[in-house]
C-alpha cells in the first residue's frame, strides 16, 4: 500500500507544534497509566482501521514492556481475562467515543458511569482527550492511507 499523499503534517508543518503540544498536555495531564492510554489508542485505531497507528502503537507498547498476549487480545478485550476493571472501563469508553454515529445515545450513561467509577474527573479528561487525539491521528492516516510501519 502506498500513501495517497504526503502526510498532511509534513505538508503543513506549522500544525505539528500544536498537535504535539496537545499530545504532551494529555500525556502529562493526569495519572492514568501510560499502559492504559496505549490500550485506548490501540483499540480506537483498530476500530478506525488505521494500520499506521495499530502497528506503531503495538510496537511502542511492546518496547515499553506490554505483553504480546494482551496486545493480541485488545480487539476482543471483553472476552479475555487479561485486562483490569479500570482498563476495561477505559476501553469501553474508547469504543463508544470512537463510534459516535453508531447509536442515538453515542456514549450511554452506563459506559460513562463505569468509567467514572474508576477514574476521577482529571483522569477522565485525560482519557477523553486521548481518545480525541487518537481519532485525529486515525482520520489523518486512514484518509491519506499512510502505510503501517512508515515514519514521517
Amino acid at each position: 500500500m502506498s500513501a495517497r499523499m504526503t502526510n498532511p503534517a509534513l505538508v503543513l508543518p506549522e500544525a505539528v507544534p500544536a498537535i504535539l503540544q496537545l499530545v504532551k498536555a494529555v500525556q502529562s495531564g493526569g495519572d492514568v497509566p501510560a499502559t492504559t492510554l496505549d490500550l485506548v489508542h490501540l483499540r480506537a485505531s483498530q476500530i478506525n482501521g488505521c494500520g499506521y497507528c495499530v502497528v506503531g502503537g503495538a510496537l511502542k507498547s511492546q518496547k515499553e514492556g506490554e505483553t504480546d498476549e494482551r496486545l493480541h487480545a485488545v480487539a476482543a478485550w471483553r472476552e479475555t481475562p487479561y485486562f483490569t476493571e479500570e482498563e476495561r472501563a477505559a476501553l469501553a469508553l474508547a469504543e463508544y467515543a470512537t463510534r459516535l454515529a453508531d447509536r442515538p445515545d453515542a456514549v450511554p450513561d452506563a459506559v460513562w458511569e463505569e468509567a467514572a467509577r474508576h477514574y476521577d474527573e482529571r483522569q477522565l479528561s485525560q482519557i477523553v482527550l486521548w481518545i480525541g487525539v487518537t481519532n485525529l491521528f486515525n482520520r489523518i492516516n486512514a484518509t491519506t492511507r499512510q502505510p503501517a510501519g512508515a515514519t514521517w
